[in-house]
């Protein structure tokens, strides 16, 4: 297949790239580069049936596909929140432009959601039935809400013009190509502990969040892509709990680091609980996540200290 990637310079959209090529699919990575790296996908210029198209799909433009992955939007709290009318635009506009080149081609799409759309959910762990509980004018809404209309516009595409959607709700996910700065809590504490700064911990670090490693979380947006008639909401993330304070120490023994612990405020709509139910993910895609979070942390900081000339 001839597969479009929006956001395929990104660290989910990079990897996503790589498994599809290895699949032998033809496939176009656009992004704008706001947050994405050409580094990020740069090995796959070996691939012959690999393009990149500098593109922000907020414009339309019609590409000759037959499938879409749509990732294109930045998914770490201090990024989107940098220029958040962006990031509802490419939410919002974005996602509509990817449905109409859909609908024009006639390609099945795959939106890339999220557990942010539960916000700070009052069950747990969170299914796809949960309506969430979303702060509508917070400073986290232009993700939230952004992401909570783009699957409104999924579902009425799917039911007012047949196309062949589906929908993944991603929870926390780490592994190599995140960004040194991404600002999310696992790299945060990585980079942090490799150099030897205090980790820095919102609230009193009893936050319970379940992390999946990148290569887990793209099998399963590929099984979901591939699975027929498979128009509702999955969650795809890995629901092995841990709080905020289990997880810095976990990460300062893993580095040997001298770091200490220091508390900051919780910001504003930070959510308490985030841990996915992911029986549907189970039954219908037969996935499952299967590298446990000390092989994945260790994979990480392997990484990041390489990204960081630190010998480890």
């Amino acid at each position: 297949m001839k597969l479009l990637v929006a956001g395929g310079a990104g660290f989910l959209g990079s990897k996503l790239c790589e498994e599809l090529l290895k699949m032998s699919h033809e496939v176009i990575a656009v992004d704008n580069f706001i947050t994405g790296n050409k580094k990020n996908i740069e090995h796959l210029q070996q691939f012959k049936d690999f393009s990149i198209v500098n593109h922000d799909i907020i414009e339309s433009r019609v590409f000759e596909v037959d499938g879409i992955f749509n990732l294109a939007c930045p998914a770490s709290p201090p990024l989107y929140q940098k220029d958040p009318v962006k990031t509802v635009k490419t939410n919002v506009i974005g996602s509509a432009n990817l449905l109409d080149l859909a609908q024009i081609t006639n390609s099945r799409i795959l939106q890339a959601s999220t557990s942010e759309i539960y916000g700070d959910p009052k069950v747990s762990p969170q299914t796809e039935e949960y309506w969430g509980n979303v702060n509508p004018v917070g400073l986290r809404s232009c993700y939230d809400e952004g992401k909570r209309t783009a699957e409104t516009l999924f579902m009425d595409y799917h039911r007012q013009y047949k196309t062949d959607i589906r929908i993944a709700r991603i929870f926390n996910t780490y592994g190599p190509r995140m960004s040194v700065y991404d600002g999310r809590v696992v790299s945060n504490f990585i980079v942090q502990s490799l150099t030897n700064k205090d980790l820095t911990i919102y609230g009193d670090g009893n936050q319970i969040r379940s992390f999946c490693y990148v290569d887990d979380l793209i099998i399963g947006l590929i099984k979901l892509f591939f699975k027929e008639n498979c128009h509702h909401p999955i969650n795809i993330g890995n629901p092995d709990p841990i709080t905020m304070e289990e997880l810095a120490v976990e990460i300062i023994k893993l580095t040997k680091s001298k770091s200490k612990i220091s508390h900051m405020p919780l910001p504003s709509d930070d959510p308490i609980n985030r841990i996915p139910d992911i029986s549907k993910a189970i039954d219908e895609l037969n996935w499952r996540p299967s590298i446990n979070r000390s092989e994945g942390l260790k994979r990480t900081i392997k990484y990041f200290s390489k990204e960081l000339k630190i010998a480890f």
